[in-house]
């Protein structure tokens, strides 16, 4: 089971964000990895849950990012530069704990931590259902974000998301492709696994790479956060 502690309120420029940690439960964190909301929904989308549900037990301490604009109750997201900087303003309360941070986060959350990973100077970006376009609009492509960051990314996307199918994805991009799932990673009903089965899947893959990309625990890093 995963050890969270009380939601804490961080002040942006955009407004107060909420971060909720889930603590590595190993001992010692090797890493934090700080995961953004889409535009329709907070941090209770489920693949960001079975991310904080999963990777604990790997030593991955997941904190789950709210934007101003939820914390605030508003009904629709802000312009790209207003979540940019709230989130880049959250990153010394991400970094504080010592670990590396990996970035990421689902559908405009992951477009944010592709934006700011060279600004934040993330080790990595995790992206879940990358808008890679607008739907139907493929000439609308949001690609140079993704290509852009700098650092290893991985994609975790539907076979069925119409905001960009796997296919559509260059060459040489590291993906985790979520067979019969559309960008929410709904599955149909005939698929092999159900969404949950395919998401506890989904984490273990990025479990695996984050192994990959993340330098080994060093003795006395990686304490987490205490409550406030």
């Amino acid at each position: 089971m995963t050890r969270t502690v009380r939601p804490t309120l961080h002040p942006t420029p955009a407004g107060d964000a909420r971060i909720t940690w889930h603590h590595a439960t190993t001992g010692t964190a090797r890493a934090v990895l700080a995961l953004g909301h889409g535009a329709g929904g907070g941090i209770e989308a489920p693949d960001l849950q079975a991310l904080a549900a999963r990777l604990p037990a790997r030593g991955i301490t997941v904190a789950l990012v709210e934007q101003p604009w939820r914390v605030a109750g508003k009904r629709l997201a802000p312009p790209p530069r207003s979540l940019d900087a709230a989130w880049t303003a959250l990153w010394p309360e991400l970094a504080a704990p010592g670990p590396p941070v990996v970035a990421g986060g689902r559908s405009a959350g992951a477009r944010v931590a592709c934006r700011t990973a060279r600004t934040t100077g993330a080790h990595a970006v995790l992206a879940l259902s990358f808008p890679l376009h607008p739907p139907g609009k493929p000439e609308r492509s949001r690609l140079d974000e993704l290509t852009g960051v700098g650092v290893p990314a991985l994609v975790v996307q539907g076979g069925r998301d119409t905001f960009g199918r796997p296919d559509e994805f260059p060459p040489g991009t590291e993906l985790v492709v979520v067979p019969d799932a559309d960008h929410g990673f709904a599955v149909r009903a005939s698929a092999a696994l159900g969404r949950e089965a395919a998401l506890a899947a989904a984490a273990a893959s990025a479990g695996e790479w984050l192994d990959r990309v993340l330098p080994p625990a060093r003795p006395g890093r990686g304490a987490t956060p205490v409550s406030r």
